[in-house]
């Protein structure tokens, strides 16, 4: 992506890991960045997280697909598995023919997406 798309995110919740104020600068490596798209998501399942509700434990975020994509045992406390996909650029044109052809089998891209993935995984 473009550097100018991007945004800085804690990696951890502020909310949860705050900053260690100890340190006389921040660590890079508590921060991520992520397309708008994503931020918000990524705000949105972590504010509607049972951790970030109610137990605020730090290692529950440690082990989120959120906070660590690379590396990850659930998506805000559920099992689940992602896989983000972009197209750009000369790649939009098989992002149009693949929406094209869910629309003709009635299907919505993503479940249309992993059908063929498991056709293809066999």
């Amino acid at each position: 992506m473009e550097p100018r798309a991007l945004q800085i995110d804690h990696r951890i919740p502020y909310q949860i890991a705050g900053d260690d104020v100890s340190k006389k600068k921040l660590d890079v490596e508590d921060f991520m960045l992520l397309s708008s798209t994503s931020n918000r998501a990524k705000s949105w399942s972590c504010e509607h997280c049972e951790n970030w509700i109610k137990d605020h434990d730090y290692t529950v975020c440690h082990s989120c697909y959120w906070a660590f994509p690379e590396n990850y045992s659930h998506v805000a406390m559920r099992e689940i598995r992602r896989l983000d996909l972009t197209w750009q650029d000369k790649e939009v044109e098989d992002y149009d023919n693949l929406k094209e052809q869910a629309d003709k089998e009635g299907s919505e891209l993503p479940d249309y997406v992993k059908e063929i993935l498991k056709k293809n995984i066999k």
